[in-house]
């Protein structure tokens, strides 16, 4: 069956491509610099239509919430105690081109958790979603999930996903993802381009 073109509401979410997990810290991916070059062509490509995610850490364990606060017990290493603040930028490729309201900031897994991203997608009428950046079975599969539960249509953008754990990542790519193939698709970044022309 051949892939549907993508709508003209479709939204380019970019997850996690900051330098807390491009550079030598204790969540490093070292993946990130070879998805790179294909999450800044669809992102050249449709820059307008490019969100970018950023997840942003507490100045310490203790101000987290609930079962956060174990969590950076564990990684207190990249808690904002430190942490330079300027890790959480997105990678410089990438911070050159996220023009004013390109970037949303969360405090948990999934974007949807971030203040206002449900709200500015039913503003804007999009209906699709396309996902790219790091962790494939972290941040990525959580926005994933929250996007099928939301009845977008959802596009895994393959070859511009990684993770710390490229065995988790082939895990949601040639496993998990492809159990929900009624709502997830899993798409090249070429494909991608080729189907989102005006």
């Amino acid at each position: 069956m051949a892939t549907a073109p993508l709508s003209k509401n479709t939204l380019h979410v970019v997850i996690d491509m900051q330098r807390l997990f491009a550079e030598e810290t204790a969540w490093h991916t070292p993946a990130i610099g070879g998805i790179l070059p294909n999450v800044l062509a669809i992102c050249q490509a449709r820059r307008s239509e490019t969100l970018f995610a950023r997840f942003v850490v507490p100045q310490n364990a203790e101000g987290a919430t609930g079962r956060w606060k174990n969590y950076y017990r564990r990684w207190s290493s990249v808690t904002l105690d430190h942490l330079d603040v300027a890790m959480l930028d997105l990678v410089a490729p990438l911070a050159a081109i996220a023009g004013p309201g390109a970037i949303v900031d969360k405090e948990t897994y999934s974007v949807f958790g971030s203040p206002g991203f449900t709200a500015r997608l039913q503003r804007s009428g999009t209906d699709t979603l396309i996902f790219s950046g790091v962790e494939t079975d972290v941040c990525v599969y959580a926005s994933v999930l929250d996007a099928v539960d939301a009845g977008y249509r959802v596009i895994l953008a393959e070859d511009a996903l990684a993770s710390g754990d490229m065995k988790a990542h082939a895990m949601v790519t040639k496993i998990l993802a492809p159990r929900l193939s009624d709502q997830i698709e899993i798409l090249s970044t070429e494909a991608i381009l080729n189907l989102w022309r005006d």
